[in-house]
């Protein structure tokens, strides 16, 4: 790890397990085992890029939970292999004219959601080593990209007991949705170009959970409002903290 710099209330400490760049955000000051969220980025972005970094940061110093956000398999820091530039580029000239992105963004989900899957168990059986991180509940956070490549997470993974998910449709994860079992909370834009409202409302009925609750919201792809990182902190705060007193 680098050494801790600090800003708001809030130290951050980049890493490099293996080949997996990260970065773990705490409170200021932090000791003792506290909950753990581990947030997946959008495709095309990296582990700081904006809406990580101000989601990290909220949860650290609102929520006092120690948050950890890695780059995804050729993304970021990571290196970009040839089989995946190709995927890329193919799949931005075929939405350019016209094609269905459900079905391309689910390919290329489908050819990075084995490693980033192992990735971040490992990530999270290191961070959960430290002594001001600690083995307690553990959340995940992720939308579009962070959404198809968290439902295979979820469903491989028991240690996470709370998600929010989102901004995805249902295309290629109907299987690993059904093996989620954690309470998740989902997001909808209503008007999303991106992905179809009923693409979306599929993959929410198909998560396994018995305890799920999907936000639409209106507005476009991006367009998340900010009043949603509030109840995120409230949806984490109870389901986590409720698991570390049980």
């Amino acid at each position: 790890m680098t050494s801790p710099t600090s800003t708001d209330g809030v130290t951050e400490q980049s890493f490099t397990l293996g080949e997996i760049p990260g970065v773990l955000f705490t409170p200021r000051g932090a000791t003792g085992p506290r909950p753990l969220i581990l947030m997946g980025h959008g495709g095309g972005q990296h582990k700081k890029a904006p809406g990580v970094l101000a989601g990290a940061h909220r949860f650290a110093a609102e929520g006092g939970f120690a948050v950890v956000a890695i780059d995804a398999p050729n993304h970021g820091d990571r290196p970009k292999d040839e089989r995946f530039l190709r995927f890329a580029g193919d799949m931005r000239a075929r939405m350019a004219a016209g094609d269905d992105p459900a079905e391309l963004l689910a390919t290329m989900h489908d050819l990075l959601a084995e490693q980033t899957v192992a990735d971040w168990q490992a990530v999270l059986t290191a961070i959960q080593e430290l002594d001001h991180v600690g083995g307690g509940p553990v959340g995940y956070w992720g939308v579009s990209m962070g959404c198809g490549l968290g439902v295979p997470l979820l469903a491989a993974e028991p240690r996470i007991r709370a998600a929010v998910l989102g901004l995805l449709g249902v295309h290629g994860l109907a299987a690993s949705a059904a093996r989620v079992t954690a309470p998740v909370r989902f997001l909808l834009q209503w008007d999303d170009t991106r992905v179809s409202r009923e693409q979306a409302l599929a993959l929410f009925d198909a998560l396994g959970s018995a305890d799920k609750t999907l936000h639409a919201n209106p507005g476009d792809h991006g367009g998340i409002p900010a009043h949603e990182t509030d109840d995120a902190l409230r949806f984490f705060a109870r389901h986590l903290r409720e698991a570390a007193a049980a």
